[in-house]
């Protein structure tokens, strides 16, 4: 999906999230463990070098995601509790992307007053909040749909802000528009662009696989990370708001079922392309290089 300037991944940003996508997308189906020689052969055919791959890996051990495990006489890498978590906790809104709330179900609203001497908790949470998907509609006042009560009340609980934050429940009864205060808490028209580039950028594609007598096993790696990629950011963004306050003709249900039918199209031929990376044979030193 194409970027504004000032939204490019730079190359180690995207190595990281290849790699990420990577993890949650093969490696789990693997096993949880990865040998790091396949992996930089496998991500190399995505675009990635090695440098980038691992360095990417050292920082991903760093943030207690990857803790190094030999199997087999084969150098690797094992998720760790943290990372099945956290990819776990994604799961559900990359491949089931948010199904539109019922608006009768009503608003969770989160308030919260953090003091300057726990500025950088204040950063967390905020950017908690976003990433799980609610909108901010005032100072510190922050608004989702109420499914997403024990999501918040988690991010708070994790940064042990519960005396510092108020939570509600209920309903939009009289005064502002509710579709306006909507668009003044999200930025529906980028979000909306988002899933249409996505679109644009997949279609062709999706149209030819589905045309294909054979799909090539590389094409089919490389472009199953790349279409998981592309689209694991898009949710995060979209916390599935009611249809009575969005667009008619909101990109977000037809973007969703195209990264389901490309999911469709590849994986089996994706994965099957990356197990040889995985039953490969440590290679023997050459008595010459002794």
């Amino acid at each position: 999906m194409s970027e504004t300037t000032d939204t490019r991944p730079t190359a180690g940003r995207r190595s990281r999230t290849v790699l990420v996508t990577f993890l949650g997308a093969v490696v789990r189906r693997m096993g949880n463990w990865m040998p790091i020689a396949g992996t930089v052969d496998l991500l190399s055919q995505a675009g990635l070098d090695a440098a980038s791959v691992r360095t990417a890996v050292f920082r991903l051990k760093k943030r207690g995601w990857l803790e190094p495990e030999t199997r087999a006489g084969v150098r690797g890498y094992a998720l760790t509790p943290m990372a099945l978590e956290a990819l776990a906790v994604g799961d559900e809104v990359i491949w089931h992307a948010r199904q539109a709330a019922d608006l009768a179900d009503g608003w969770c609203l989160v308030n919260f007053s953090v003091p300057e001497s726990a500025r950088a908790k204040r950063h967390q949470l905020t950017a908690h909040l976003t990433s799980l998907g609610f909108g901010n509609i005032g100072s510190a006042v922050w608004i989702a749909p109420a499914r997403l009560l024990p999501a918040a009340q988690r991010a708070i609980g994790e940064l042990d802000l519960t005396e510092q934050c108020a939570v509600f429940l209920g309903d939009h009864v009289a005064g502002q528009d509710l579709p306006a205060m909507v668009r003044k808490g999200w930025d529906l028209d980028e979000i909306d662009r988002r899933y249409r580039a996505f679109t644009e950028q997949h279609a062709a594609a999706a149209d030819r696989l589905a045309e294909a007598a054979f799909v090539d096993g590389r094409q089919a790696f490389v472009g199953y990370l790349a279409v998981i990629d592309d689209w694991r950011k898009l949710p995060f963004r979209d916390p599935g708001l009611p249809p009575e306050v969005l667009p008619a003709d909101w990109a977000g249900p037809a973007a969703a079922r195209l990264f389901e039918r490309m999911v469709t199209l590849l994986e089996g031929r994706a994965l099957a392309h990356a197990v040889p990376a995985w039953s490969a044979q440590p290679r023997r030193p050459d008595p010459a290089e002794a």
